[in-house]
């Protein structure tokens, strides 16, 4: 292994950082703004464009919420999403520092606009824990489109069968293994020692 790809959503980030709910969880409490609205109205209709960044996050909301919520700005709700989308697993960052320092080149390798991709590695740090990012709006295609493993593989200078990757979405995991890469699938409780032994039985 010369590569370990590592999703965000699901694998390093778990929900608000509070108590790991889901970062949504009291928006309307707090923003007056009823989830389900947001995600038939947003999320449903224009999230595909945004994420492989044929749309821009900022702007698109913005024209949303002036339909749905007029009192609550888009910048407000950004904010509100990415610092309540930030509970980082320590403990794996721990782990991946670990295999770090043993010559392993680490990407964060996710379904991504680039607002919240700046946010990711500026806002919480991420930049000192990974040698990059490769996200889906920055390639133009998302996990599991094949195109987004052939454009990565590219980025990272190295063969399919030289990198692993972890994620928790069994349809990534799929993809990544159709196009070579040593992938396994990442569970509540699971450990990087765990994964790095599935690569290892896999190879």
């Amino acid at each position: 292994m010369k590569v370990l790809m590592v999703d965000v959503d699901g694998v390093l980030i778990h929900g608000r950082p509070a108590d790991g709910l889901p970062h949504f969880t009291y928006l309307e409490r707090d923003l007056g703004l009823r989830p389900d609205l947001l995600q038939r109205e947003f999320f449903q209709t224009h999230w595909g464009d945004i994420i492989i960044g044929r749309d821009e996050l900022e702007p698109r909301l913005a024209s949303v919420l002036a339909r749905i919520a007029p009192h609550l700005r888009a910048p407000t709700l950004i904010d509100y999403w990415f610092e309540n989308d930030s509970r980082l697993d320590r403990n794996l960052l721990t782990d991946l520092a670990l295999l770090r320092k043993s010559g392993v080149t680490l990407f964060l390798a996710t379904n991504q606009e680039h607002r919240r991709a700046r946010y990711l590695m500026e806002q919480l740090g991420l930049s000192a824990h990974f040698d990059d990012i490769l996200y889906s709006a920055a390639l133009g295609h998302s996990k599991p489109s094949p195109d987004f493993f052939r454009l990565a593989t590219e980025r990272a200078e190295a063969m399919p069968n030289e990198i692993a990757f972890i994620d928790d979405m069994a349809m990534n995991i799929e993809a990544a293994r159709q196009f070579g890469w040593n992938a396994a699938q990442w569970t509540a409780g699971a450990t990087l020692a765990g994964a790095l032994s599935e690569f290892v039985r896999a190879a």
